[in-house]
């Protein structure tokens, strides 16, 4: 299956519910979700994995940065956002917006406190339905479980918060009830406003897409001084609800079909799904190397040499004995390397956000222009040379996710199957 363009957003007269607005400025924590959200957005867009474009970019696009703070301490993370937001008052108007993990994972108090200065409110909304992840009560839920009940920290410091509020110390939050989000829009506005006024900031309950709309479109009404952060299923509801320019209609052409370069997939995660992923491409013949997370740390991991390079390989870590909280930033550089080094100038297959930064970063990949999705968060792009990268956050995907990626960047793996 090709990757799908995001569809155009409608054409809607300004006189509906919906102003007019700016493009789009998204400061998304890490590369994967800084991809989500520049698919989500649906307007003509640049992802750049360079702060400085904040201020310097044309006003023609929506702008996603990924600001890659997830891994950095917490006092350089909020130094990375305020001056990020710094620069966007020095640059062309924009919405702001935050993108933010769905399982509140990463300096999210710390980043949300200095995202909130100078707002008249934030409206904090991390429910990701398509992903199963939902807000009720305040409480994050991963499939109808408490975030706090899940395995979704295993490789966090830390344990998982119980709560929106909880996860927020230090920041005033009032959680709005779903009735109040499925409401008449004039009283989810007033709640809101409400909220603001108290010196607090809105916290709304989402099960569905519509729920997320509801949000988006009120946060809109209230006008810029209400910043918007959430996941991917928030940025989806605003590239839904926010009206544009008829010129604003984006849909690039597909990137043509270059089966002779190497497919190289990066596997930087250790969810015990991806066992399952993997072994669906090495039934298609894929080479794997499982790396020892304690050779990559050392940098004594040296690839195997061929001839050639394997039409399809696949770099994981080997989380069979479990891996060191706090070990995943090092771990991800020590893969970027060794995937940069990799003969051949391969298209790439990305999963991990810091896995992803560090690859491009090895590589000098400096922008991406995201073409479509090839499943949820699963996000198809292409470089300023022309080179394919795919990027997904590493705890997405059902288990043929990554079958399913392999086959719509070299649609031939799937024909011995369709003649069967």
């Amino acid at each position: 299956m090709a990757s799908q363009p995001p569809p155009p957003r409608p054409s809607v007269p300004p006189s509906a519910s919906a102003p007019v607005l700016p493009y789009v400025l998204a400061l998304a924590d890490d590369l994967s979700g800084a991809a989500e959200t520049a698919c989500a957005l649906g307007g003509p867009v640049r992802l750049s994995l360079t702060a400085a474009d904040v201020a310097g970019s044309a006003t023609a696009h929506d702008l996603v940065v990924d600001l890659d703070t997830r891994h950095l301490p917490t006092a350089e993370a909020v130094h990375a956002v305020r001056t990020a937001l710094r620069a966007a008052q020095a640059g062309p108007p924009r919405l702001l917006y935050k993108k933010v993990d769905s399982q509140l994972r990463g300096h999210l108090a710390a980043e949300t406190a200095a995202y909130a200065e100078e707002a008249e409110a934030v409206v904090i909304a991390p429910a990701l339905p398509a992903a199963g992840r939902t807000v009720i009560d305040g409480v994050v839920h991963v499939n109808g479980v408490p975030l706090h009940r899940t395995d979704g920290w295993r490789a966090e410091r830390a344990a998982a918060p119980h709560s929106l509020p909880e996860a927020l110390p230090g920041l005033p939050v009032r959680t709005v009830p779903l009735d109040v989000v499925r409401s008449d829009p004039a009283a989810l506005d007033a709640e809101f406003r409400r909220i603001a006024d108290s010196g607090a900031h809105p916290a709304p309950d989402a099960e569905t897409d519509t729920d997320l709309d509801a949000v988006a479109a009120s946060a809109l009404r209230l006008g810029p001084g209400f910043r918007l952060l959430g996941s991917g299923g928030l940025a989806l509801a605003l590239g839904r609800v926010l009206v544009r320019p008829a010129a604003a209609a984006h849909s690039p052409a597909p990137a043509p079909a270059q089966d002779r370069a190497p497919l190289l997939f990066v596997v930087g995660t250790a969810e015990p799904a991806v066992v399952a992923q993997i072994a669906h491409l090495t039934a298609l013949g894929g080479h794997h190397v499982p790396l020892d997370p304690a050779d990559l740390a050392t940098g004594t991991v040296r690839l195997p040499r061929t001839a050639a390079a394997p039409a399809l390989t696949v770099l994981s870590i080997d989380g069979s004995a479990g891996l060191h909280p706090g070990t995943g930033r090092a771990l991800s550089a020590a893969l970027g390397a060794l995937a940069a080094a990799y003969p051949g100038r391969p298209d790439l297959v990305l999963t991990g956000g810091e896995t992803a930064r560090t690859t491009l970063d090895a590589l000098g990949i400096r922008e991406l222009e995201p073409l479509g999705e090839i499943h949820h968060g699963a996000v198809h792009s292409r470089t300023p040379h022309g080179r394919r990268v795919v990027t997904r956050p590493g705890s997405y995907g059902a288990e043929d996710s990554l079958l399913r990626i392999a086959t719509a960047l070299r649609p031939s793996l799937a024909a011995p199957a369709a003649t069967t």
